[in-house]
């Protein structure tokens, strides 16, 4: 007798889309899994063809959760970024503060977690870096919850430490000539770069769909890869470009898999927020022209804003970074994928009123 096959479609895989985000994020649970690598990306390579087949390849984003193994968190978190152009490509070696939130959203929904409540905190441990990130609920609705990002630096974090290449500034040949970029990971790895060095001296040509500035931030990102001998195929590290937008704001224009973000990446905001408080920076630069101010960080993008709060301390020469946050973080949860029966129409997912209910763990 032949053994039987594994579902399509994990048991309890859920989709959820943070605001902001190029597409919804699959949430899968990683106890129905694999525990070795090649055996979660197995799965997730099938699941990527019964996307398809439901008309929605374009979810792109996977997360892997399970209640965490460790005391101080409520979830361990995995990200793996599918790439486009085949089912089985992934990119395992970063994370996704959207996809973040709308695991927890998932979590919560289908009993892994406590019911998501204003004012609670669930602390998730993310396995692909190291990161904290506590998630702090300001608001919940029937389709969704409002979030508050808070990634952790504990102990705090030289300002130094987040700077890939040693540098506040890097640079790189371009165009015949040079320019400077800066290499900055919290959250994760971005390239930051000037859009007035790239032609893009205006936020309405920052904000145009130019397909010239698409290819020039693409150059910048390969010249920096194979510069610091980092595979250039994958999702990491993303690029942003910036210009100064007035006091303490600026305007935010990045890539995405595989073309503009809609907005800019939680992770994004979040090492910007990080970046801007290195002297000598890119995005330090940038502020200091338009006016250095002590509130918030707002970032403008082509679909609204975002701001940040981060918190540093120290001399000036020796600043610690403590925490980043990003609040007004909305995610809209789409329900549980069943296994499609041969009569039943394809559809990007089947909602369900049967999540479990979550259960104190001294029952």
């Amino acid at each position: 007798m032949n053994a039987p096959t594994a579902p399509a479609v994990p048991l309890s895989t859920a989709l959820a889309r943070a605001h902001g985000a190029p597409c919804p994020t699959a949430v899968l649970d990683a106890r129905e899994l694999p525990e070795s690598q090649t055996g979660q990306l197995g799965a997730l390579t099938a699941l990527r063809g019964e996307l398809t087949a439901r008309g929605t390849d374009g979810v792109l984003k996977n997360a892997l959760v399970r209640p965490s193994r460790h005391p101080l968190f409520d979830l361990d978190y995995r990200f793996v970024q599918s790439l486009p152009g085949s089912d089985d490509a992934f990119d395992v070696r970063g994370s996704c503060g959207h996809s973040i939130l709308a695991a927890v959203e998932a979590a919560a929904r289908t009993g892994m977690i406590q019911p998501l409540v204003p004012g609670c905190r669930v602390r998730v441990n993310v396995l692909n870096n190291g990161d904290n990130v506590v998630c702090e609920v300001e608001e919940t609705s029937t389709g969704g919850t409002r979030f508050t990002a808070h990634f952790l630096c504990s102990p705090p974090r030289p300002l130094g430490d987040l700077l890939l290449a040693g540098d506040p500034r890097t640079r790189i040949p371009f165009g015949g000539g040079s320019l400077e970029v800066s290499l900055v990971s919290m959250g994760n790895p971005y390239v930051l770069v000037s859009a007035a060095d790239l032609g893009a001296g205006s936020v309405d040509a920052l904000f145009a769909d130019d397909p010239a500035l698409f290819a020039r931030m693409l150059q910048v990102r390969r010249t920096v890869c194979e510069a610091q001998g980092w595979d250039p195929h994958g999702a990491f590290p993303k690029i942003a470009a910036l210009l100064p937008d007035g006091p303490q704001r600026l305007a935010v224009r990045a890539v995405s898999v595989p073309s503009w973000h809609p907005t800019v990446a939680l992770t994004g905001a979040v090492c910007l927020g990080s970046a801007a408080e290195i002297t000598d920076s890119v995005p330090w630069r940038l502020l200091a022209e338009a006016g250095r101010d002590e509130g918030l960080l707002t970032l403008r993008t082509t679909d609204g804003e975002v701001r940040v709060a981060a918190s540093t301390s120290g001399a000036p020469a020796d600043r610690h970074l403590a925490w980043v946050s990003v609040a007004r973080k909305q995610v809209d949860y789409a329900g549980l994928l069943r296994e499609r029966t041969p009569d039943s129409p394809a559809s990007p997912h089947t909602s369900t009123s049967e999540e479990t209910p979550w259960l104190p763990l001294t029952v």
